[in-house]
């Protein structure tokens, strides 16, 4: 028995529904513990694309239940969409599949209005949200006036609270940021509805949790974004509004921390970051084109063309130490074949300085230039390796390197999009 969490070392967009997918048949039950529809988990199964914002990953295995911890802010209308969606591929979800924690909070109509004003009240300071009222929704939920998936079960307590958001951020709305207001009644009407097709997937995640871990079942918690997104410890302010660090799973999932065995961290083979915010290895030249290009990296929930740049090894490392990591999972090493030298990214220079760990303050990471390692590349088709030793030498010493400088050992390789083009030198529920 183990429990593994799975969590991003860079900005998001690392890969980490496919390594959850991977890692589900070896579980029974796959838990997500925080963020919302800002994030999107891209999985390629049989040639056939998946994109899930809520749902965990994990739910493409038909004996797999799968659950959405208090951690996660729901918009009740992705939700119901996504289980719409996996209906009509002819994928079975109900609450014997699914289920939704009774702690978790709802974003509502008046988040995501707050949200787009907001953001476009701030101009050329915007910091990239996506706009789905997340940040506001973690808001209502530190100042104790947010709505949770339990208080659907109480229509008359659900109203009331309804009145009282509104009539703080329709005062926002129309007197802060000049947007029009929301009228209640629409929204209370529709709520209603939704407590309806959502109640019978609410349950109390923690409680299951603790049953299934006592029955000795193994566990798999899913982040979403990346460590360096994460509120306190990424780079502010340009980060998300919830905590991706590993720690939180914890907290996101309603269990003790020392019930988690594994931490498994993504590292893209290249880094990527979707929006604003520094970027130090960033490449803004031919060779972030062709990263981009045949990466594909474009956001799974926005649609944006993604920065690209060389692997930040010191942000790799940074977030290896805040999130005790046991074990790495490296993704998209096949996006690099084709390029004749590759950049690792080791330490930052800063005026005449070098550093060797991520600064808090914006403004000097924003004048750090990367101090670069050079290795050399290859042009082998790696697509069919299914061992370390089956990749040219020169991409087994890219990833040895990799493993050498943050001092944790790589566990999967992924060599392709689909579900069988992957290395997996261990398994994390096989080493606690």
């Amino acid at each position: 028995m183990a429990n593994v969490v799975v969590i991003g070392t860079q900005w998001g967009d690392e890969g980490k529904g496919k390594v959850v997918d991977l890692l589900t048949a070896h579980a029974s039950r796959v838990v997500r513990f925080q963020g919302g529809n800002n994030a999107g988990h891209t999985l390629v199964v049989d040639g056939e694309k998946s994109i899930f914002h809520l749902i965990p990953s994990g739910i493409l295995y038909p004996d797999k239940r799968c659950l959405i911890g208090n951690g996660v802010v729901v918009d009740p209308e992705v939700l119901l969409e996504e289980i719409k969606g996996l209906f009509e591929r002819g994928i079975k979800v109900d609450p014997q599949r699914l289920g939704l924690s009774e702690r978790a909070h709802l974003i509502m109509p008046y988040h995501k209005a707050i949200d787009i004003a907001r953001e476009k009240a701030k101009g050329a300071s915007k910091i990239g949200t996506t706009g789905r009222g997340i940040g506001p929704c973690y808001e209502d939920k530190v100042a104790r006036v947010g709505i949770r998936a339990v208080d659907l079960a109480e229509p008359e307590s659900l109203d009331d609270k309804i009145k009282a958001n509104l009539k703080e951020k329709n005062f926002c709305l129309a007197n802060l940021f000049e947007s029009e207001p929301l009228a209640y009644e629409p929204i209370a009407e529709r709520y209603r509805s939704l407590s309806h097709e959502l109640s019978p997937f609410i349950v109390d995640v923690s409680i299951e949790l603790d049953e299934a871990i006592r029955r000795k079942e193994n566990v798999l918690f899913e982040g979403a974004q990346g460590t360096l997104l994460d509120v306190d410890h990424g780079t502010y302010p340009f980060v998300t509004s919830s905590n991706p660090v590993a720690a939180n799973a914890s907290i996101g999932a309603g269990i003790g921390p020392k019930r988690l065995d594994s931490i498994v961290g993504i590292v893209k083979a290249y880094s990527t970051r979707v929006g604003a915010g520094p970027f130090v290895s960033e490449l803004t030249d031919e060779i972030g084109d062709y990263l981009q290009e045949k990466g594909q990296e474009f956001g799974a929930t926005t649609g944006r063309r993604r920065r690209c740049g060389w692997l930040d090894l010191v942000v790799v490392r940074y977030s290896t130490r805040l999130n005790g990591l046991t074990h790495l999972a490296i993704t998209k090493l096949d996006v690099l074949t084709g390029l004749d030298t590759l950049n690792l990214c080791i330490a930052y220079e800063h005026q005449g300085d070098t550093l060797e760990n991520v600064p808090p303050q914006l403004s000097t990471l924003n004048n750090c230039s990367p101090i670069y390692q050079a290795m050399e590349g290859w042009h082998e088709d790696i697509s069919g390796a299914r061992a370390l030793e089956e990749l040219p030498k020169n991409a087994q010493a890219y990833v040895k390197r990799i493993e050498g400088f943050v001092g944790v050992p790589v566990s999967i390789v992924s060599v392709g999009p689909g579900r069988e083009q992957t290395i997996v030198c261990t398994n994390p529920f096989d080493s606690s």
